[in-house]
């Protein structure tokens, strides 16, 4: 059985702030700290020659665990940034013409909006899907907003507001029969929701490492299946983009073959570092259990809130599992909770008029009852 307050203990965070916004960003346990320390001192020492930390193998052990989690190959995985980032290489990667169509969710979060932008130019239309309280609501407006010129459906898998997953299993089987493709924002799903992405019939995702995976900010992934390897257009050519690259002359053409193609120049191997370390962790403890102990704490903290009077959005899709929970209680401003709660050290977010909170496994069921405690009063 798992021993959660060991991971309680390892975050010093919950010595000053009862940090519950963790679809936002993550704060950084003792263990990595340890671990990012240890490199740096090798590196002081031997700089690149150090054998603390070397760089094809943590980039083997990071894809690797992502690769597992994710149910796809090494190869089809490519370290990256962010997800803007991710998202506008896959964009500027597609192959549409003019009278084409993008079908994006109505208010999403601006990583899965402003890169498919620069195809408005090309007479290409964006459109946006209605957003439902319920997935299979949902899956009807996707329905519904499918059209003879839909070449491109992108989304997230988790709605960012509401913490709402998506069906994301029966757009894919639409868009394989339809000949679409089918993008993911991955941000708020990648390490809190099962994510299969053959299963799925995902052609390309990007998702960032310092949410539900616990990473540093401005580190993130990207998914592109091998077969969208072979045909998409690559953008950017850097001086690791090719074959043979620490073979500097003569120049290469040849792109690589793998998603390691937009690892186009020299990385940020001390987040590496930082990812390879909190990947571990949530590797060994297993990214089920993970899930289940995210959807514990997430769940008692909805049974106390619903005791104190507060609308819970995640009652409407009750059968979806989440971490994410969206809340609000009439007569009562979610901004102003939300400045109250930082002024008593828990930290949470304003969404769409609720506030949001999203737990982690860090954090404990009395922080939950003290929430509670915070909000009922």
């Amino acid at each position: 059985m798992t021993n959660w307050k060991t991971y309680y203990d390892n975050y010093p965070v919950n010595q000053e702030l009862i940090w519950l916004n963790n679809c936002g960003t993550t704060p950084v346990g003792k263990k990595t700290i340890v671990d990012v320390t240890r490199y740096l001192e090798a590196y002081s020492r031997h700089g690149v020659f150090n054998e603390q930390e070397k760089y094809l193998t943590v980039k083997k052990q990071i894809t690797s665990i992502i690769s597992k989690l994710l149910n796809c190959n090494s190869e089809e995985i490519g370290i990256i940034h962010n997800t803007s980032e991710g998202i506008n290489f896959i964009s500027q990667g597609l192959a549409l013409h003019r009278g084409d169509e993008i079908l994006l969710l109505e208010n999403e979060y601006p990583s899965n909006v402003y890169p498919f932008q620069h195809w408005e130019e090309k007479g290409i239309h964006l459109k946006f899907i209605s957003m439902a309280d319920t997935p299979a609501q949902f899956l009807e407006n996707v329905n519904l907003a499918i059209s003879g010129n839909t070449k491109v459906i992108s989304l997230s898998l988790v709605h960012w507001c509401t913490g709402m997953p998506l069906p994301v299993t029966e757009i894919g089987q639409i868009c394989k029969e339809r000949n679409i493709e089918f993008i993911l924002d991955g941000a708020q799903g990648v390490g809190l929701i099962p994510v299969d992405v053959k299963k799925m019939n995902i052609s390309y995702m990007a998702f960032p490492a310092w949410k539900w995976l616990l990473g540093p900010l401005g580190l993130g992934g990207i998914y592109v299946a091998k077969d969208r390897l072979a045909t998409m257009k690559t953008i950017f050519k850097g001086q690791s983009s090719v074959v043979n690259a620490d073979e500097y002359l003569p120049y290469k053409s040849e792109i690589r073959p793998g998603a390691d193609r937009f690892e186009y120049s020299t990385g940020n191997f001390t987040d590496w570092v930082y990812w390879k370390s909190t990947l571990e962790m949530l590797s060994e403890i297993g990214f089920p259990v993970v899930q289940e102990r995210i959807y514990a704490l997430k769940e008692y903290l909805a049974d106390g809130l619903r005791k104190k009077g507060f609308q819970i959005y995640s009652d409407s899709f009750a059968e979806s599992k989440t971490g994410i929970l969206a809340c609000a209680k009439s007569g009562v401003d979610s901004a102003e909770l939300v400045i109250k709660l930082r002024e008593n050290k828990v930290i949470s977010a304003v969404r769409l008029g609720r506030v949001r909170f999203a737990p982690h496994i860090y954090n404990s069921f009395e922080q939950m009852d003290r929430v509670v405690e915070l909000l009922g009063s």
